[in-house]
């Protein structure tokens, strides 16, 4: 895949992305990035996804708390905020139907 064209797909994604995952349960940043890749999306660098949860931090989509590992140096988690997820819920349906156009669109141009 072209990496500039999925680099501004990213770019107008993974704010949706990482409040999805993080409704399922909350997390910290390098398991957010490695469950990304592992559906696809990803590999997601630091450099990427630390600004993203900042931004979603800073707007009150998400809070953040530092935690002791057990068997290493703290880890910053992040939870989903109920404006959060009342965000997440309505951005979903904007992109389902978005992408449904543009499938439609696609799968057109695909059958002439």
């Amino acid at each position: 895949m072209d990496q500039e064209r999925r680099g501004q797909w990213l770019r107008g994604v993974l704010d949706l992305c990482v409040l999805a995952l993080l409704h399922r349960r909350e997390s910290y940043g390098y398991e957010l990035a490695q469950s990304l890749d592992a559906t696809g999306i990803g590999p997601i660098q630091g450099g990427t996804l630390y600004p993203v949860l900042l931004r979603l931090q800073r707007t009150g989509l998400v809070t953040a708390q530092w935690r002791e590992g057990a068997a290493g140096p703290a880890r910053k988690y992040y939870r989903i905020t109920p404006s959060g997820a009342d965000t997440l819920r309505r951005t979903a349906v904007d992109w389902d139907a978005f992408t449904a156009g543009v499938g439609m669109v696609l799968r057109e141009e695909r059958t002439r």
